[in-house]
């Protein structure tokens, strides 16, 4: 991520891929075509580089693998062909020749070894490593700790943040508040301005007692 530009998305967000040392790139959701093709969500900002990409391997994704899927190893497997579709992508496989045999890989996330992703421009930082960084404010004489980041909208620059109660702030990740980044230590710190953690703070129990009154007021 360029701080105020578009993350950079080699590997996607996944905590335990990124700790297994591996890269996401895509994620197989269904089998398009008649002949093994796959379509897939992308999850990388570099598409391009599957022309140069043959080797890669399918793991299991914390999210929608079944838990046989979870149980099995990574598999390597060669990548035959690929082209674009209306936002996604499709993939050829070798060895994956029906619709059957694509059907087996919906819900795996297409990856690379860690150690093999794309360089990244200077200032630039993959979403992998932010995610599990702990966020800490430094914008008052003693350092606030907002919390943990869970995930990284990448279109709008946005850390998401989930503090001690569990709920999930949007803290915009610019180079106006950052002041300091160890990757290494899993630790942000950023000077936000005064009233920024109000705005993004999660609703009270009281103010979403009122939103459903108001919602249910409506609705009749």
């Amino acid at each position: 991520m360029t701080y105020s530009k578009k993350t950079k998305t080699e590997p996607q967000a996944n905590s335990t891929a990124e700790e297994s040392g591996w890269a996401l790139l895509a994620h197989l959701v269904r089998p398009q075509g008649r002949h093994g093709e796959v379509l897939a969500d992308i999850l990388t900002d570099f598409p391009e580089r599957f022309s140069e990409r043959k080797r890669l391997f399918l793991i299991a994704s914390e999210k929608d693998a079944s838990s046989a899927a979870r149980n099995r190893p990574p598999r390597e497997i060669t990548l035959e062909n690929h082209w674009l579709h209306k936002g996604r992508i499709v993939f050829k496989f070798a060895g994956i020749d029906s619709i059957n045999d694509a059907d087996t890989l919906r819900g795996l996330d297409v990856a690379i070894p860690a150690s093999e992703r794309a360089p990244l421009d200077d200032g630039a930082v993959y979403i992998s490593d932010l995610i599990g960084c702990e966020l800490v404010d430094l914008a008052s004489a003693r350092e606030t700790a907002i919390g943990r980041v869970v995930n990284v909208d990448r279109e709008a620059s946005l850390l998401v943040v989930e503090n001690a109660d569990g709920a999930e702030l949007l803290i915009p990740f610019t180079r106006a508040y950052l002041e300091k980044m160890d990757l290494a230590a899993k630790r942000i710190e950023m000077r936000l301005p005064t009233g920024l953690l109000d705005i993004n703070a999660p609703l009270s129990e009281g103010e979403r007692a009122e939103q459903r009154a108001q919602e249910s007021g409506k609705s009749e």
